[in-house]
């Protein structure tokens, strides 16, 4: 019988766990021994411990006589077997000739135990077996296998701060995979991983397996994430010269404590603690120390693993000023004492690296002005350590002068070459400048199709003085289609719809349709704009629209429509370059308004037979603004825009003059004028400081101002108007001219409302009626009579009527700070901001008022759809007792009952109405005072529209203004 052996899994190597249960702990690797294998093992020992018993006697016997040598028997050699068949056992998912690939046994060739060492280790090798075992029986080798499990699931199991998006990209696990050891290990030190990088480095991970029919497992991993380590406290060991409050504000890195409760920064990171290293040098170099060096940066974890304790120990040495400051210029074009002058650093002051860096760039920019855009600036440093100076000299090296080879564009798939060609202030053959090359990069990032930070990338030439221009794009959507429903502090409930394409056609065009619509306002508009006609550097653009609005005024603290504005227009656009930053826009705008108010709520034949829009009602500047009217206007605007951005600036300036003339026809004429100016500039670490001002002025070239009845020259909807949202702190149309009407109310509690006379009055009593007469003086009374002043008006300001009416002149300024937020924050559009805000509108004539001061004085009846007067008629009725009680009644234009009931004692019907309540008109707000406010607020790009909240305080207003501290607009575009 030929010999068989059998080869199984070396100590040491994992192999399957035999499983009971649902799921099995990985952190085992049991070892299993085949039965065959194990009792080789005993018979081994067994024989070598009997050989070594017997050998005792005979080494004690020849240590005393020894015995003549006996003769040696050559021993057999080996039986080396033939491979004669390779067969594989227990293979499910691989055939067996892929398995056969994996080893270097072939049939023919001599079977070892070393080949078959070999084999097993490239089988594991493979990570695609869980056991493997080879037998051989006289040649026919025999390969039994056991193949890994295929992973069903990856399942996680108590991750709350990580969910699973973030975790599963980051693992090689994943389903229908091979399961291996190797990868479930390396998987735990990733999860791992990734929780210390939140700074929760006692986050603990525990793999099971879960296994399944048909050779399937499920993988899960159940995590303890544990606490957040915080930075307890950041010691700073070696200072002398600034505290450790003062370095520690200049880390990136904060210690935990309750003014930093909210604060990112206050989690343990390595990245940013190599980066604080980085912000302490820059620190101390900025402030002259010049040798300073971190001895050692050191971070201990707690033993509760919830803190970390952070240790730097600084060595600041001493402080160093400027030397003598040299420029030397290989390049004839710049005079050295000339340049050295500019430099911005001088003998004796204190030295400062971040100003070095900041100079060598700006030596660059001007070299780069001139054509040198490979000029090569370095600084030469003369330290001396007993004068303590720092010596320097900028060494401009030759280079020559450099012509730009080509422009090229890549990455656009939609938007045309043309359309990015010609926004490059430089072509082909110009000599290269770095402030052309600067602001080719603003218009680009200008047009709004690209990605944000885009920069025009140079790279050499075919030649040293020969560079090209690559603008590498990186496509944005430029299509919006939108959807949406809102609630505005203005508008209320707004519904909203707009499709626009900003690049159309890939040809930079715009074309937009606009509807939308909310309980005061309509509006529907096409328009078009094409920047470049015919390819040439000219602008045209065209929008016909139609607009709703309905003005409105406040009755007791409710809104109420004050009058309806429809405008139907047409405007035809041309704009033209003058230079590279002033453009001239010139317009024709065609406007057809008609202005209604309810005929049923403001028109009375109180004067007047026919019914005509009633002063009292509605006012006289609204009575005299009603009607249709033709509006042909020419206008002119000369912009200059030196932004970086138009969609969001963060440095340069903005200042347009814009000059309209309606009376080309139609019948309004007048003349309006507006200046707007904006600069911005960035302030350090990511805030944006802007001031931003217009003003407006407008005149009649028609009508004149009519004193006698308070009407002004310029039409009601014409006038300007200040208020939420272009001055916060103040309601929509709450600073400026306005008419108040306030109602008499019972302050003198004499039971009758007017503001006329002195009263003397006895309050009524169990036995006697209250006694009312007009007082003959103002200080004496009849004996048991109070005397009573005149009655007031009441000074809620909710029960006001009021009435925004606008002026002729404005003026509006705005002071705002940009604030910087985490990556986070900028990455959901977040913006906040404070702000300070100023204006004031003025210049109207002063309106005719109106008094009402005697109750029941001015009755309005109620009125038909057709304006008839309402009448209430007694059409059935009878005695009850002595009275003549209705029985049915209905509502009439007839003022004359034709058929009373024989128990009425008249046929008239009575009239339905409402007596007008007293009241005094005031004017107020015309002045040229600045109205001021100040606030916080937040701009959000939402996933459902642009979102604004603003909390604003009002520090400065004239009388009669109507403030407001909190609004916010969110659905539609503000």
């Amino acid at each position: 019988m030929s010999a068989m052996r059998e080869l199984s899994l070396p100590k040491g190597r994992p192999r399957n766990a035999q499983l009971t249960g649902n799921a099995v702990s990985m952190n085992r690797q049991p070892l299993e021994r085949s039965q065959s294998a194990r009792r080789a093992v005993a018979l081994a020992a067994l024989l070598m411990g009997t050989t070594f018993l017997a050998g005792l006697p005979a080494a004690a016997l020849a240590q005393t006589a020894p015995a003549p040598a006996a003769p040696v028997a050559e021993a057999p050699a080996p039986v080396v077997d033939t491979i004669r068949t390779i067969t594989v056992e227990g293979s499910q998912r691989l055939e067996p000739d892929t398995i056969r690939s994996y080893i270097k046994l072939r049939v023919g060739q001599p079977y070892t135990q070393q080949a078959a060492d070999q084999a097993l280790k490239d089988l594991y090798a493979t990570e695609l077996f869980t056991e493997v075992q080879i037998r051989n029986d006289g040649g026919a080798v025999a390969i039994q296998i056991k193949e890994n499990p295929v992973i069903n699931r990856i399942v996680l199991e108590g991750n709350k701060r990580l969910k699973e998006d973030k975790i599963l990209p980051e693992i090689k696990l994943s389903p229908r995979q091979i399961f291996t050891r190797s990868k479930v290990r390396a998987d735990v030190a990733r999860i791992i991983e990734l929780y210390k990088r939140q700074g929760r480095f006692g986050a603990n991970v525990e793999p099971k397996m879960v296994m399944l029919d048909q050779n399937r497992v499920d993988i899960v991993f159940e995590i303890t994430e544990g606490p957040k380590s915080k930075v307890r406290s950041i010691n700073i060991l070696g200072n002398e010269q600034f505290s450790d409050g003062e370095l520690r504000g200049e880390m990136m890195t904060k210690q935990t404590g309750l003014t930093k409760i909210f604060s990112s920064g206050t989690s343990y990171d390595p990245d940013k603690m190599a980066f604080d290293q980085q912000k302490l040098r820059q620190f101390y170099l900025t402030k002259g120390y010049a040798d300073f060096r971190i001895v050692s940066a050191v971070a201990e974890l707690t033993p509760d693993k919830r803190d970390f304790v952070l240790t730097y120990v600084v060595e600041e040495g001493p402080r160093y000023k400027f030397g003598d400051v040299k420029v030397v210029s290989q390049l004839r074009d710049f005079d050295e004492e000339r340049l050295a002058k500019t430099l911005p650093m001088k003998n004796g002051d204190w030295y400062n690296a971040k100003q070095v860096e900041d100079t060598i760039e700006q030596l660059n920019n001007t070299l780069g002005t001139f054509g040198y855009a490979f000029a090569d600036v370095r600084p030469d440093y003369a330290r001396n350590k007993e004068e303590l100076t720092m010596g320097l000299t900028f060494n401009i090296a030759e280079a020559p002068r450099v012509y730009v080879e080509k422009l090229d564009v890549n990455g656009n798939t939609l938007t045309q070459d043309k359309v990015v060609r010609r926004e490059f202030r430089l072509t082909e053959g110009d000599a290269f400048n770095t402030l052309q090359v600067k602001r080719s990069t603003n218009r680009i990032n200008s047009l709004g199709y690209f990605q944000e930070k885009f920069e025009v990338e140079q790279k050499p030439g075919s030649a040293p003085d020969r560079i090209i221009l690559e603008a590498n794009v990186e496509e944005k959507p430029t299509g919006e289609l939108q959807l949406s429903a809102g609630y505005s502090s203005l508008e209320k409930l707004i519904f909203q719809g707009s499709v626009q394409q900003r690049n159309f056609r890939g040809r930079g065009q715009t074309v937009g349709l606009n509807l939308s619509y909310s309980q005061y306002s309509k509006s529907a508009e096409v328009s078009f704009t094409e920047p470049y006609v015919f390819d040439k550097n000219m602008s045209m653009g065209v929008s016909v629209y139609r607009r709703d609005y309905n003005n409105f005024n406040y009755v007791n603290s409710n809104r109420n429509t004050l009058y309806r504005n429809t405008t139907t227009g047409l405007q035809l656009r041309a704009g033209l370059p003058l230079s590279e930053y002033l453009s001239a826009v010139g317009s024709y705008t065609f406007n057809h308004d008609n202005i209604t108010v309810d005929r049923n709520q403001y028109y009375s034949d109180r004067v007047n037979p026919t019914l005509e829009c009633d002063p009292i009602i509605a006012g006289r500047y609204l009575c005299d603004a009603i009607g249709k009217r033709t509006t042909s206007m020419l206008g002119l605007s000369l912009i200059y825009d030196s932004l970086d951005n138009r969609v969001r600036p963060s440095r340069g300036n903005s200042v347009s003059v814009t000059a309209e003339f309606a009376g080309l026809g139609g019948s309004v004429k007048y003349a309006r004028l507006r200046l707007n100016a904006a600069k911005y500039w960035p302030v350090g670490k990511g805030f944006i400081f802007s001031l931003r001002g217009e003003a407006g002025a407008i005149k009649s070239l028609g009508r004149k101002n009519d004193l006698t009845n308070g009407i002004d020259a310029v039409s009601l909807t014409d006038r300007f108007y200040l208020g939420e949202p272009t001055i916060r702190g103040f309601d929509i149309r709450g600073v400026g001219p306005r008419v108040v009407r306030k109602y008499y109310t019972d302050t003198n509690n004499d039971l009758v409302v007017d503001g006329l006379n002195f009263v003397c009055y006895a309050p009524p009593t169990s036995t006697t009626t209250a006694v009312r007469t007009v007082a003959t003086s103002t200080t004496v009374c009849p004996t048991g009579q109070n005397l009573l002043t005149p009655d007031g008006v009441n000074e809620n300001r909710d029960s006001w009527q009021d009435d925004s009416i606008g002026g002729r002149y404005y003026y509006l300024a705005r002071a705002e700070l940009e604030i910087p937020l985490g990556s986070g924050a900028r990455d959901m559009g977040l913006r906040p901001s404070i702000f300070l805000d100023a204006g004031a509108v003025w210049g109207v004539t002063r309106p005719r008022l109106e008094t009402v001061q005697v109750e029941n004085t001015l009755f309005f009846p109620t009125r038909n759809t057709s304006g008839l007067p309402l009448y209430t008629q007694i059409d059935a009725a009878s005695l009850v007792g002595t009275v003549c009680t209705p029985s049915a009644i209905s509502s009439v234009t007839n003022p004359i009952n034709p058929t009373p009931p024989t128990c009425l004692t008249s046929a008239n019907n009575t009239p339905q109405g409402s007596f007008y309540p007293p009241f005094r008109d005031f004017f107020f707000g015309n002045t040229i005072k600045p109205r001021i406010s100040i606030g916080i607020g937040v701009n959000w790009n939402s996933p459902f529209g642009p979102f604004r909240i603003d909390f604003a305080k009002t520090l400065l207003k004239a009388e009669g203004d109507d403030t407001k501290s909190f609004s916010f607009n969110v659905g539609t575009q503000f």
